[in-house]
């Protein structure tokens, strides 16, 4: 059975915390409110844990979740590497909606899914979410929906589609926003635009002076004409290099892309 807590009464909210810490140690999932949607999340370092939430989704292996951080510095132990532009993309946009991929930390001890030694992490804009992820570390989190239906911006939407699956539901009210985060992968010399987001790229433009943007077939309604022009030369020129510009393999964001999510 289902333990929930309004988040809203100071001590629900301080008794849904400590359950729901109590919950990620046992190896059980949890509901959290972020700054996008609802996600469901577990321990990061626990594989049947991680293997429980994507059967919760109805995922398989090869759409990892990403990782939910509370601090740079758990973010940092995450990485092989945060690059030459993933220290100030933290600086200027953490926390909020941008989750970063990188090279994963060859020493770590867990089991994502296929994530090819990639890791997508992201450390979102929310009091709950963040008093959460400060007391249980690194958390694997993604949409709390069932795979390809909407993802939930409330406590209801997502009890009513993981139901018992969930040991703690935190209830923080509706979400103030529904956009998924931007996804930038920073593992290649360019910062690639794997999804448009709530982060525009003239927005990652101020920070990262080149990017390289979807194929053109691919590209999201809200990239600009420029953006969109960009992007159409990007693939022609890798196409005369025999270049593959399909994301095959990338950490999956909680979104369940193209579903709307973290």
């Amino acid at each position: 059975m289902s333990a929930r807590y309004d988040c809203a009464d100071t001590q629900q909210r301080d008794e849904g915390l400590v359950a729901a810490v109590s919950a990620v140690q046992a190896g059980q999932l949890v509901v959290l409110p972020t700054d996008t949607v609802y996600g469901v999340g577990a321990d990061a370092f626990n594989p049947k844990a991680v293997t429980d939430l994507l059967a919760a989704k109805g995922r398989g292996r090869n759409m990892p979740p990403p990782v939910l951080v509370g601090s740079v510095r758990a973010a940092a132990a995450l990485t092989e590497s945060l690059g030459a532009f993933g220290q100030d993309l933290i600086d200027e946009f953490w926390p909020g909606p941008l989750t970063l991929v990188f090279r994963s930390s060859p020493t770590l001890m867990w089991d994502l899914g296929d994530t090819l030694g990639t890791v997508a992490v992201r450390m979102p804009l929310h009091p709950i979410a963040l008093d959460l992820l400060r007391r249980t570390g690194p958390m694997a989190v993604s949409s709390a929906n069932r795979h390809s239906l909407p993802a939930a911006t409330t406590a209801d939407e997502a009890q009513t589609q993981l139901g018992d699956a969930i040991s703690v539901y935190l209830d923080g009210g509706p979400c103030a926003d529904n956009v998924p985060s931007t996804i930038l992968d920073l593992t290649g010399t360019v910062p690639r635009l794997l999804r448009a987001g709530a982060l525009s790229v003239d927005d990652l433009r101020k920070v990262v002076p080149v990017i390289d943007l979807p194929a053109a077939s691919g590209a999201e309604p809200e990239l600009s004409p420029a953006d969109r022009r960009a992007a159409a030369a990007i693939a022609a020129a890798n196409a005369a290099n025999g270049a593959d510009a399909a994301n095959d393999g990338k950490p999956d964001d909680p979104a369940d892309n193209p579903e709307p999510g973290d």
